[in-house]
C-alpha cells in the first residue's frame, strides 16, 4: 500500500494569504496530495531570549517573522477542497484557551465535512509562552492534558461537563458537534511524552531526521505501547522539513531532504522504506518564493515520488 502524501499550506510572508491559500490547497488536491497541513509560530522575538528549539546560539530562521495563523488558513483551505483532511502540525497547545480551541476544531470539522486532524504540540519558546500563554512554560504538559480532556468533553454527547485547573463547564449543549470523532496526533520527544501519545492519542507526528532514527523511535514507541497494553492501533504522520534548492545541493553534510526534487523524493524513500509511517507530510512552503513555484514543486515532487514507488 502506498504512503499517503499531504503537504503544507503557505502560510509564509510571501504569500497573498487570501488568495495564495485556495489557489495551493485546491491544486495540492487535484494533484493527488490527501492532506493540507499547518503549522503555527506566533512571533519571532528580536533578539529571543533564546536559541531555536531552546538550543542556545542557534539563531531563527527570519520565515517566523510572519505566519499565518493555522486555523484561519486551515479554514481556507476548507472551502477550496473536498476530499483531503485538514491537519495541524502542529498547534501549541498552551498558546489556546482549551475551551475555544475544541469549539473552534469542532466547527471546522463539521464545516469540512469530517477532515480534521488535530497535531498538538507543548512548544519550546519561553518567549511566545510570555506573550500567550494560558500557563507557565513548566506547566505545559498538564495544559496538553486538560486540552486533550476539554477535547474529548466538547466533541462528546451533550450535556457537556468539565472540571479542571484552566476549564470549569457546567452542564451545557455545546455544538456544533464534529462530523466523527477527530483524531488527536501528538510529537513524543520525551519518555513522558511517548507515555502520554501511547496513553492518550490516536497517533504519533514525528519529524523525519533520518530513516535509521525514525525507526528506532517508532520500535521505542512500539514496545511502550506492548509494555503499557495499548491494544488500538496508532496512526502516524511524519513531517519531512524540506529545504528545496533548484539545482542538487552538493554539500558534504546534506540534511534529510535538504536539495533538488530527485534528493528530496531520495530521503521520503529511504524514510518510508521503514515501513515507520503510514503517511508523510511534505513542508515546502517555507523554502519556495511563491504560490506558483510551490504548486510547481509540489506537483513534481509527487509524481517523482509515486514514480519511486512511494
Amino acid at each position: 500500500m502506498a504512503t499517503r502524501l499531504g503537504l503544507s499550506l503557505p502560510q509564509g510572508r510571501q504569500y497573498a494569504i487570501g488568495r495564495d491559500v485556495p489557489t495551493v490547497a485546491r491544486s495540492a488536491e487535484d494533484i493527488g496530495y490527501e492532506s493540507l497541513w499547518v503549522f503555527e509560530r506566533i512571533l519571532r522575538p528580536d533578539p529571543p531570549t533564546q536559541g531555536l528549539y531552546g538550543i542556545p546560539g542557534l539563531p531563527w530562521p527570519d520565515a517566523y517573522r510572519s505566519v499565518a495563523d493555522p486555523l484561519i488558513t486551515l479554514t481556507l483551505a476548507a472551502g477550496a477542497t473536498e476530499r483531503a483532511r485538514l491537519g495541524t502540525s502542529v498547534l501549541v497547545a498552551p498558546l489556546h484557551v482549551p475551551f475555544q480551541l475544541a469549539r473552534s476544531l469542532a466547527s471546522l470539522d463539521a464545516a469540512s465535512g469530517g477532515r480534521v486532524v488535530a497535531g498538538l504540540g507543548t512548544g519550546w519558546s519561553h518567549d511566545e509562552y510570555a506573550a500567550a500563554s494560558v500557563a507557565p512554560f513548566d506547566r505545559r504538559g498538564k495544559v496538553l492534558d486538560e486540552l486533550i480532556d476539554v477535547c474529548h468533553a466538547v466533541w462528546g454527547p451533550d450535556p457537556v461537563t468539565y472540571e479542571g485547573e484552566l476549564t470549569t463547564i457546567v452542564p451545557s449543549a455545546v455544538g456544533p458537534k464534529p462530523v466523527r470523532p477527530i483524531p488527536i496526533l501528538l510529537p513524543a520527544n520525551s519518555r513522558r511524552a511517548l507515555r502520554r501519545l501511547v496513553d492518550r492519542a490516536d497517533g504519533w507526528m514525528p519529524v523525519g531526521t533520518g530513516a535509521e532514527k525514525l525507526a528506532e523511535q517508532a520500535q521505542a514507541l512500539k514496545e511502550l505501547a506492548t509494555e503499557r497494553g495499548r491494544t488500538a492501533p496508532l496512526q502516524n504522520v511524519m513531517r519531512a522539513n524540506t529545504r528545496y534548492t533548484k539545482k542538487p545541493y552538493e554539500g558534504e553534510k546534506r540534511a534529510p531532504f535538504q536539495g533538488n526534487v530527485e534528493q528530496i523524493v531520495e530521503d521520503l524513500q529511504a524514510h518510508a522504506s521503514t515501513g515507520a509511517v503510514q503517511e508523510i507530510l511534505i513542508e515546502l512552503q517555507g523554502s519556495t518564493r511563491d504560490a506558483e513555484e510551490l504548486k510547481d514543486v509540489a506537483a513534481e515532487v509527487y509524481e517523482a515520488a509515486r514514480a519511486a514507488g512511494i
